[in-house]
């Protein structure tokens, strides 16, 4: 329980359903179509909806969405979607050699692949919701049609992308010439009408005719190789996947495949959950050390084998494999950090920190893990002005390295880092939950896990819990790691750094079945809450 002396929030607490998002609109959306009957998936779709309109730098319909879902008709059952988007036809390794590109840009249209997110909510709604976008979608018209209010993390991170909005002419995201300010109602007519056509028509209006006309001719101005076509053939990318899980203890952890980084996160949980639990408690500097040392070695193996398994050979069965995994874990000393590691594939990929998480559990106990992303902030930072769209840059994560399993390719998906995950117990399901933030979401699942399974912090103070990251060759520590904790991450052999931006965000749902009650928790390093009825 917490010190009621400190500042922090308790988790939230409901008997008949509940929401967690970054937004409180977007939760209390969520709450409205559970109360007027609509299932977990039909509340999810609608709040992260409006999430593409009143957190524009995290998420958009320009982007992709993944999903877990399990059915409570259907116990043991987890449904896995993957709505990421493919690069264009002719975006193909001989143009960008021919052409002196050696590395993509964030802010290029050859960042951009078509969006997965319109298929991936339609997909989803045809096969277990009860709800159309028809319904869903009128609380995200309202918003961008009558505007919001910015919250304060949302402005913390827009005046950071004034300068990709500027270069890409995306002016319509700079009221005035500027970054909108905390309190600022941000409107945005020409979106209002995209979504009220999709709304209307459903994915074929974004897929295709006027709306995707202007999201290609806006790439083509921009230098992209994208046409109708490649437009056209997202509208059914979208697809059901068989999804990966592992045991951790008495649970079962379940993420989508890849392209996605689910798996790196079930191979940090498999190296930790292998450790005894470490004596100096959740902030304690070896706790920390291994997390990290864990880190790097998973991270090093999704650099080097992560890509789109339709294109290239992931060995996901060998990398979660116990005497892999247990190789690894030799690597690992309590009494210094790893000075190198064993080559196994290219260097790490630039990092971000922008993506838009939610998880919703109904009445009926069909529980939503949700996740919806443009990438960097603001994506490509390229806008579709007619349609109102701004574009992903998805395809920052390719490689454009010959022969490497990630290198980009015609019609592939690239190496993707959005996981939504789930948890379950003796066939039943215990929790949704995800962490955001780009690069860092297998480490915030390992941290978030581990504080709530291992060492017993309850839902709001497992995401509280201050975080670190080894990104770049150094590890980020947030400020509220203690300094003598610091110290001796230093005297380890760590190169430590503290970070102005803190490390993601997150949202759980836990189903205390026992009791009765959903208890839910919001990360306080977004703007949103946990809120059930």
């Amino acid at each position: 329980m917490r010190d009621f002396h400190l500042p922090g929030r308790s988790p939230a607490y409901a008997t008949h359903g509940m929401a967690a998002t970054s937004m409180p609109a977007a939760t209390l959306t969520a709450l409205d179509v559970l109360r007027r009957g609509g299932n977990a998936l039909d509340a999810a779709i609608a709040a992260v909806a409006v999430l593409c309109v009143i957190e524009p730098q995290s998420t958009g319909i320009g982007g992709d969405c993944f999903c877990l879902y399990a059915p409570a008709a259907k116990p043991g059952e987890v449904i896995a979607l993957n709505g990421s988007g493919r690069a264009p036809a002719a975006a193909t390794i001989d143009f960008y050699e021919r052409n002196g590109i050696p590395a993509l840009e964030n802010d290029s249209a050859h960042s951009v692949t078509v969006p997965g997110a319109v298929s991936a909510w339609e997909t989803l709604l045809v096969a277990h919701g009860t709800w159309g976008l028809d319904e869903l979608l009128q609380p995200a018209i309202g918003f961008a049609e009558a505007g919001w209010p910015v919250h304060p993390r949302v402005a913390f991170d827009w005046v950071r992308t004034e300068g990709k909005l500027r270069a890409n002419g995306a002016l319509a995201f700079l009221p005035d010439g500027n970054a909108p300010e905390a309190g600022d109602v941000f409107v945005q007519p020409a979106l209002a009408e995209t979504l009220r056509s999709i709304a209307r028509h459903g994915a074929k209006a974004f897929y295709e005719g006027p709306v995707a006309a202007d999201m290609v001719a806006t790439l083509r101005r921009h230098g992209g190789l994208h046409t109708e076509a490649d437009f056209a053939a997202g509208r059914t990318a979208a697809e059901f996947v068989t999804p990966l899980h592992a045991s951790w203890r008495d649970y079962e952890i379940w993420q989508c495949p890849p392209n996605g980084s689910g798996l790196i996160a079930l191979m940090m949980m498999g190296l930790l959950g292998g450790l005894p639990t470490a004596p100096d408690g959740p902030l304690g500097a070896i706790r920390l050390h291994r997390h990290a040392e864990a880190a790097r070695l998973g991270y090093r193996d999704r650099d080097a084998f992560l890509a789109d398994p339709a294109q290239a050979d992931v060995p996901v069965e060998h990398l979660l494999s116990p005497a892999y995994l247990d190789g690894l874990r030799a690597l690992i000393s309590d009494e210094r950090a790893l000075r190198s590691l064993p080559t196994a594939g290219a260097a790490a990929l630039p990092a971000h920190h922008d993506t838009a998480y939610l998880c919703v559990v109904d009445r009926d106990g069909n529980a939503c893990s949700l996740i919806n992303s443009l990438f960097q902030s603001f994506g490509s930072g390229i806008l579709a002005e007619g349609c109102g769209v701004m574009l992903q840059n998805r395809g920052f994560g390719f490689v454009l390295e010959r022969g490497h399993p990630n290198c980009i390719a015609p019609n592939k998906r690239p190496m993707h880092t959005i996981m939504p995950g789930l948890l379950t117990r003796d066939g039943q399901t215990v929790m949704p939950y995800g962490v955001m933030g780009g690069h860092f979401q297998p480490m915030g699942h390992s941290l978030f896990l581990t504080n709530h399974l291992e060492y017993g912090l309850d839902i709001q103070e497992s995401l509280d819990l201050p975080r670190l990251f080894p990104s770049g060759g150094t590890l980020q520590i947030e400020r509220g790691i203690p300094a003598d904790v610091v110290a001796r991450l230093t005297a380890l052999g760590h190169s430590t750094e503290v970070v102005d931006r803190p490390h993601g965000g997150g949202q759980a749902i836990w189903i205390d079945r026992a009791r009765g009650c959903l208890i839910g928790g919001s990360d306080p390093r977004k703007d949103g809450m946990a809120l059930g009825y």
